[in-house]
């Protein structure tokens, strides 16, 4: 029977995927890829030679009943992202959603995404979390930061290192300077580092420094 499979790749260290992940991405017939020239190192890496196609946030809106409809004539599908699992930050949900909305078999691998390590490293509590991805740039950024304000569940961000301090400043005006947090970088990559401290700590580490990779940022809830 044709499936879809939503197949999580490595985050940075390309040891990290699962036997069966391998193995799927050789039996499909085709592989959904975010950006085929990234995902084209990884598949050489492991002698992968199944074809592959361009799915990413600029095309999926006019490619996903078109993909929905090869699955269901037949076609087995493997999306995979630049990095981590699709549809979590990435693109995939779209496709996912028809795909259950047609009766078409969809299913997720376990596998890499960055939130967990840096949750579990972070030293804050782990038991209840909530997972909010990148905040909005301008509109609805500030509505979004209020409605954290009382939050007391451990909160988990996503951070381009060019919006490092803008999102630094933002919490700090939001949750206060002394809110403990960690901020993971380059996570499973050969310059992984992970700080932990209060949030005024993190600003003043990163203050007036080169920044790069993406980030995690894990802030504590309100006490």
């Amino acid at each position: 029977m044709s499936k879809l499979y939503l197949i999580p790749t490595p985050i940075g260290n390309l040891e990290d995927i699962s036997l069966r992940a391998l193995r799927l991405l050789g039996e499909v017939a085709v592989i959904l890829a975010e950006d085929t020239r990234t995902s084209s190192k990884l598949l050489k890496h492991y002698n992968i030679n199944t074809p592959m196609q361009s799915y990413h946030l600029f095309n999926e809106h006019k490619v996903v009943d078109s993909w929905v409809q090869r699955i269901k004539g037949g076609t087995t599908v493997a999306l995979i992202t630049d990095a981590g699992t699709p549809a979590i930050s990435d693109p995939g949900f779209l496709l996912a959603r028809a795909c259950i909305a047609e009766e078409v078999a969809v299913e997720c691998l376990p596998g890499a995404t960055a939130f967990v390590p840096a949750l579990v490293n972070s030293g804050l509590p782990a038991e209840r979390f909530t997972f909010e991805g990148f905040l909005p740039d301008k509109k609805g950024r500030q509505t979004r930061l209020q409605q954290l304000a009382e939050e007391q569940r451990t909160m988990i961000f996503y951070v381009s290192p060019h919006k490092l301090l803008k999102t630094l400043a933002d919490f700090i005006t939001t949750f206060g300077a002394d809110r403990k947090a960690s901020l993971s970088r380059e996570l499973t990559k050969l310059h992984e580092e992970t700080l932990r401290g209060t949030l005024g700590d993190l600003q003043l580490a990163y203050t007036d420094k080169i920044i790069k990779g993406e980030m995690v940022l894990v802030v504590a809830g309100k006490k």
